[in-house]
């Protein structure tokens, strides 16, 4: 029986990435996706989570379940709290976006950078990463760098700008043993950051833990 995986994303630049990672890693998958791209916008503006927008995760959630998914899985890394409501009250498995990253970062060592593009996002992906590197690796320290202008620019079809960006930050991490790329749309520079780091640059789409 093929398995419906619903993916629910609040950027559309996020779609693209966790499509060719299905694609490469589990391709009998069958792919739906929910898009709300003004839940990005409406928490940047808001300043923080507000009891609405965990109310409109929810009610995402609650039409994934109703069209059969076997698992839901949140590509927006900003919402590690509307994303822990929906996954106390559901039925099937629901899975934030970066804790395989996380883990496959750790298996690295323990002085992780992580390069991001939407400073919303940076608080509870750190408080996240704390999470996980209490139980994998205690002494684990994580180092976050803001690329300011990256993500406008991707936004407005600036893909080489957003990429290049990444990439000239990227050195800033270069004691690190690992850095991650903090969000879904952040995939694509992967091998431009690459390219400027000796150490592994992870994505979460890629990754397998």
């Amino acid at each position: 029986m093929v398995e419906r995986i619903v993916l629910i994303h609040a950027v559309t630049a996020a779609m693209a990435p966790v499509e060719a990672a299905f694609a490469a890693l589990w391709p009998e998958a069958e792919r739906v996706n929910l898009l709300d791209d003004s839940l990005s916008s409406d928490h940047e503006r808001a300043g923080r989570l507000t009891p609405a927008m965990v109310a409109r995760f929810e009610t995402l959630a609650g039409y994934a379940r109703s069209i059969g998914a076997g698992g839901i899985l949140f590509t927006c890394s900003a919402f590690g709290e509307a994303i822990d409501a929906v996954a106390r009250h559901s039925d099937v498995p629901v899975l934030k976006p970066n804790r395989a990253m996380f883990e496959d970062a750790l298996a690295n060592g323990g002085r992780i950078g992580m390069l991001a593009t939407f400073g919303p996002s940076i608080a509870s992906m750190e408080q996240e990463f704390a999470e996980v590197a209490a139980l994998v690796r205690p002494d684990a320290t994580l180092q976050t760098v803001l690329v300011d202008g990256a993500l406008p620019a991707l936004k407005s079809g600036d893909a080489a700008t957003h990429d290049r960006l990444l990439a000239q930050a990227a050195p800033r991490l270069s004691a690190c043993d690992a850095v991650m790329l903090a969000h879904f749309s952040t995939t694509r520079a992967q091998t431009a950051v690459q390219t400027e780091l000796a150490c592994p640059v992870l994505s979460a789409p890629a990754a397998r833990s």
